[in-house]
């Protein structure tokens, strides 16, 4: 424990997600042995950010507009919507550079053991943006542990009647790894989704 001030910076820190305690104590003390200009800078960003950034009135992306760039872009492919849990996932598969359609942020997985279920998400937007008839596929990228997993159960549940067809992401065996260190779930989705090897 430490006094005053530097004690709140490292508590602070370590409310931080992935930011353990001595990650903290370990950028505390970069901090206050940097130029106070630079820390000045880092500040002045954080305030920035939080004043400037929203979240997109269509997709629920962040933007510093009140439509973020994908969806104000008419080159995107109206009638696909990828569903993904977080802004984070939306930046993971624009890097991919094969996906040109639109997207919905649901902010967060159904997760009953953090209390989070259907109702904190934003499903009755997504809902409310499917009901014109305009996207005819929604892909579901949720993540492939057990809250993503329930989450797209949950979602193609809703969807399945709506008439719209409804995919998921393949997953399976990473490109490098070892089936003996492979999970059941990725091992099973792996089995499942395997293809021809003449393709």
């Amino acid at each position: 424990m430490y006094e005053g001030v530097v004690q709140d910076l490292i508590d602070e820190l370590g409310r931080l997600p992935g930011v353990g305690p001595k990650s903290a104590q370990r950028i505390a003390f970069h901090l206050l042995q940097a130029d106070p200009v630079d820390v000045r800078r880092l500040a002045d960003v954080l305030i920035e950010v939080k004043a400037k950034v929203k979240f997109c009135s269509i997709c629920f992306n962040v933007s510093e507009d009140e439509q973020c760039r994908i969806c104000r872009d008419p080159r995107r492919d109206p009638t696909v919507l990828c569903v993904v849990e977080e802004y984070k996932d939306v930046v993971a598969i624009e890097r991919t550079r094969e996906y040109r359609g639109r997207y919905h942020v649901l902010g967060g997985a159904i997760s009953p053991i953090d209390g989070i279920g259907p109702e904190q998400l934003r499903i009755r937007e997504l809902m409310t943006r499917l009901a014109d008839g305009t996207i005819t596929e929604t892909i579901l990228a949720t993540d492939p542990n057990l809250e993503g997993e329930a989450t797209a159960t949950y979602l193609t549940r809703m969807l399945k009647p709506i008439g719209l067809r409804v995919t998921r992401l393949a997953s399976g065996l990473p490109v490098g790894g070892d089936l003996e260190y492979a999970d059941e779930v990725t091992l099973g989705r792996a089995f499942a989704g395997r293809r021809s090897a003449d393709d």
